[in-house]
């Protein structure tokens, strides 16, 4: 993968558990990252059977940051995730507002470089909780959802923001980990908006 190499840890996770790979942060024996001439090497340790699994799976990826979809023969091999937000699950547009306007804030890297995306991660009052940034948006989210594994953080107690456009493998990803809403600062695509409407999850652009 071409990713930003920080966070690489929260990024294997992440991946992982968005990919299908996992289920849960204890599926993963252990993580190590090794330092090669051209880049860096994440060897991820999965439980015997989730290895299993995971070879048995059809999917070859590709290293490009600006795809979700490489790799599989059609949609319906994407993972599929049903957001079920509690009863007394409350969203006003103010807090998601207080978030997006936060946001940029908690992006040192894209203060630096004006070239990184970013995910967060807000409770339901708005206040930012975690965020993870990437020069690709798929890597910023699939780090967040690591982060919040690897912390013990459910994301059905609040939402995630994203600063790219919604599309369908961003839904997948915010659904799969739990989240009830995901803002993003640019338009959904029609995809996006359908997968949103069969995950149950509130989608904003």
């Amino acid at each position: 993968m071409m990713a930003t190499p920080n966070d690489l840890e929260d990024f294997a996770y992440g991946f992982s558990f968005t990919e299908g790979v996992i289920q849960h942060p204890s599926d993963i024996v252990g993580v190590e990252i090794k330092g090669e001439q051209r880049g860096l090497r994440l060897e991820i340790a999965l439980r015997g059977d989730k290895m299993q699994a995971h070879l048995a799976r059809k999917r070859a990826l590709s290293g490009r940051t600006g795809c979700g979809l490489c790799g599989i023969e059609d949609l319906d091999a994407l993972p599929n995730a049903t957001v079920r937000p509690k009863s007394d699950f409350k969203l006003t547009p103010a807090a998601v507002g207080k978030a997006l306007r936060a946001f940029a804030a908690h992006q040192p890297l894209n203060d630096e470089t004006r070239a990184v995306h970013a995910a967060a991660f807000a409770d339901l009052s708005g206040n930012i909780i975690v965020v993870r940034e990437d020069v690709g948006r798929h890597n910023a989210l699939d780090k967040l959802v690591g982060a919040l594994a690897i912390a013990g953080i459910k994301a059905n107690k609040g939402f995630i923001a994203v600063t790219s456009r919604a599309s369908i493998e961003m839904v997948q990803k915010a659904a799969l980990a739990g989240a009830p809403l995901l803002s993003a600062v640019s338009a959904p695509t029609q995809l996006a908006v359908d997968a949103a409407r069969r995950s149950g999850m509130s989608l904003v652009g």
